[in-house]
Order: structure tokens, then C-alpha cells, then sequence
């Protein structure tokens, strides 16, 4: 779709290109990620913690050993058949005490100064990878979503949080291509009603278009075509809200198809299609709201009447869920134009039109099967679409649950 003037412009994924610039979008506002004078970062704080906890083993290794070791090889001597007052004996232990605080020192120091080696490389390893995660959030928070964190491998914890905050980041990511579509979609949408009014008034202005009736009817459909736009926006921001409220009830499938296909059978007729009715027996009630699914399947038809060449058929089928928890499919069928499989991910996506042209000169908002989507949803509901492709037709399904 060709991006509308004053709209960013988009990369290949539809993903607005982030401007490296400084103090632009993407670029981590002042004092975003960076630490705060006087804090001591987290490494140096490992650091010391593990330098104490080194300390306090060294001392109480010194201490246990100073008052256990002297003991024990006395009573050995004594054992042995010597003297507790031989001058062998005192010299004997006073020499054992020598080395043994050499010893202890020496094999203290030692774990010391390994400790500390390993600690440090740990500490280092582990800031880096919580610097990275701090950097990336800054990025993000600043508008730059295509920021992500590697998997630091320090452990499945650390691992999860860099897996969470990717995810994060990617739907954020998602969200933030999907509303400046979404703009750049309504200002297309607004653009062509506005254009409209605003001529046929200044030629009214001008003298050049009589105020008769035929101006006058432009004048009411492009109005019209711009309330029933924001009607649309509406119902589809409330429903993916889930800011509605449901009348539901037990309603037979076979039911909700027959009065469907009664709305619609007049505007199919008109444009050459066939409506069938082919719902499967014995099917259990669902628990819906009528009205709202009225809509639901209203839009689907609409849809299909759209996409259906004259001489086409439209079939409605019911038949049982393939859920493990059951419920019924409603099926909308048609012999029309088919979906391409590239398009197939976003037909329910706002204002996504496969033939943009085609779809805008036959009056639709683009909005109908967005809307379609939520209600269901709303409804605990799934929906979906398949096709075989260009020319095989496509079939909307929507699955709902039994009462």
C-alpha cells in the first residue's frame, strides 16, 4: 500500500525505520539507562558482598583452626607415651603451631586471591549481561522495539528474563507497525470523503456545481461514508476493549444461518449470487449474544457477496467444533476470487485489503472482518480463513462455544 503523505515511512516488515539521530525516536532520552552519579553498579556491589563473605570464611577458618589444631596434637603426643612437660614436646607443638599458621595463611591467601579472580570474571559477566538488558529497556522505552537481548547463558533464570523481554519487545514492536498503519490507513480512509465534500463546496462557491439535489446526495454519502467509518472504529476499539455487553443465551446454529442468509439474500440477488442454507443435524445450541453475532456473520456474508462473482454461490454450514472442548463452526462458503497465501495472516487485520481498488470503489471500510474478529472473541470464540488460493474461493469460519 502506497504511504500517504505526512506518514513515517516503513521498512520491509511495515515497521517504521527509527531515526539514530540525536535526541530522535529511537534514541534513549537524556538520563535513560545511564546510572545515576554516586550508585555503584551492581558488578561492584557482587564485589564486595563476595569479599566479605571470602573475609568472614578466611577469619573463621583462622580462628577454628587456631583453637582445634594446637589441641588435637597435643592430646596426640600425650598418647603417644610423651611427657605433657618434655622439652621435645613443647618444641613439637610450638613448631606444629608455626607451620600451621604459615599453612593456614599461605593456603587462605591463595583461595583469596582464586576467589577473587573467579568473582571478579562472574561479577564482570553478570553486569555486562544486566547492562545489556538495561540498555536494550532504554532503547525500547525510547521507541526503538527492534532492540534485543542474547541469551547470556548464566543460567535458566537469566534465560527467561532475556527471552521475556525479547517477546516484550517484539509485541511492542508488532503493536507500534500496526498503529502507524492504522494511521496512515485512516488518514487514507478520511482523505477521499473530505476531498469529495471539500470540491463539490467550493465549485458550489464558485458557481461552477448547482446546489440541487445530485449535489446533495454526493454530499450526504461521502458524510455518510464518514460516519459510518468512525461507527466502525468504534465498535471495533470497544470490542477488542471488551467493553460490551453481552445478552447471551442458547441459540440453535441452524437458526443464527437461516436469519443471516434472510438479511443478506436481497444484496446477493442483486449482484448475481446464491445463498445456501446447509446446516448439519442434530448440532448442539451455542451461548451467544444474537445481535452481536447477527453482525458477526452479517459481515462475513457481506464480504463474500463482495468477492463473489455474478453466477457464484455462497454456502452457510454448521457443523461440530474440532476443539477438544467442542462447540459448533459456523462456515461461510463462497465460489469467489480466493486469498492468496501471503494475505491469509492479515485478512482480519484493520483496514487490510487484498485489492485495495477493488475494495474502496465497492464502499467497504476495511473494518468489517476486524470487527468480526473481536466479536467472537468476545464471545470466547475463534475465527479463521482459508483458501486454496487466487480464483478457488475462500471459507470464514467461526467457532463458538455449545451452551
Amino acid at each position: 500500500m502506497t504511504t500517504p503523505a505526512g506518514v513515517p515511512s516503513a521498512d520491509a516488515s511495515g515497521a517504521p525505520e527509527p531515526d539514530l539521530r540525536s535526541g530522535a525516536r529511537g534514541t534513549p532520552a537524556r538520563g535513560a539507562g545511564q546510572r545515576v552519579p554516586g550508585a555503584r553498579g551492581l558488578a561492584a556491589r557482587l564485589l564486595a558482598a563476595l569479599a566479605v563473605v571470602l573475609a568472614t570464611g578466611a577469619l573463621t577458618a583462622w580462628l577454628v583452626a587456631s583453637a582445634v589444631g594446637p589441641g588435637l596434637f597435643h592430646d596426640h603426643m600425650v598418647d603417644a607415651g610423651v611427657g605433657d612437660h618434655d622439652a621435645a614436646v613443647v618444641h613439637a607443638e610450638q613448631a606444629f603451631r608455626d607451620a600451621s599458621a604459615v599453612a593456614l595463611a599461605l593456603a587462605i591467601g591463595a583461595a583469596t586471591l582464586a576467589s577473587a579472580a573467579v568473582s571478579l570474571v562472574l561479577t564482570r559477566r553478570i553486569g555486562r549481561s544486566l547492562a545489556a538488558v538495561s540498555t536494550a529497556a532504554a532503547h525500547v522505552g525510547a521507541g526503538a522495539y527492534g532492540s534485543r537481548v542474547p541469551a547470556p547463558g548464566l543460567g535458566a533464570e537469566f534465560d527467561e528474563l532475556a527471552g521475556s523481554f525479547n517477546a516484550m519487545a517484539a509485541r511492542l514492536h508488532e503493536a507500534d507497525r500496526l498503529r502507524a498503519r492504522l494511521l496512515a490507513d485512516v488518514a487514507h480512509e478520511v482523505r477521499t470523503p473530505v476531498a469529495t465534500i471539500t470540491g463539490y463546496l467550493e465549485a458550489v462557491e464558485d458557481g461552477v456545481q448547482p446546489w440541487d439535489a445530485t449535489t446533495l446526495a454526493v454530499l450526504r454519502e461521502q458524510a455518510a461514508r464518514l460516519t459510518h467509518l468512525a461507527q466502525d472504529l468504534t465498535a471495533v476499539t470497544r470490542a477488542e476493549a471488551g467493553d460490551l455487553a453481552l445478552d447471551v443465551e442458547p441459540v440453535a446454529p441452524a437458526e443464527l444461518l437461516a436469519a443471516a442468509a434472510a438479511a443478506v439474500r436481497e444484496r446477493a440477488a442483486d449482484a448475481g449470487v446464491s445463498v445456501v442454507l446447509a446446516p448439519a443435524p442434530g448440532l448442539p445450541d451455542v451461548a451467544v449474544d444474537r445481535v452481536r453475532i447477527a453482525q458477526v456473520l452479517d459481515n462475513l456474508l457481506t464480504n463474500a457477496v463482495r468477492h463473489t462473482p455474478r453466477g457464484g454461490t455462497i454456502t452457510l454450514t454448521a457443523a461440530a467444533g474440532v476443539e477438544a472442548d467442542g462447540g459448533v463452526a459456523l462456515r461461510v462458503t463462497d465460489t469467489g476470487e480466493g486469498i492468496a497465501p501471503e494475505h491469509l495472516p492479515h485478512v482480519f487485520e484493520r483496514f487490510y485489503r487484498v485489492d485495495t481498488a477493488r475494495d474502496r470503489s465497492g464502499g467497504g471500510s476495511g473494518i468489517g472482518l476486524a470487527i468480526s474478529r473481536a466479536l467472537t472473541l468476545a464471545h470466547g470464540g475463534t475465527v479463521a480463513v482459508t483458501s486454496d488460493g487466487p480464483g478457488t474461493g475462500a471459507t470464514l469460519t467461526v467457532t463458538l462455544p455449545a451452551a
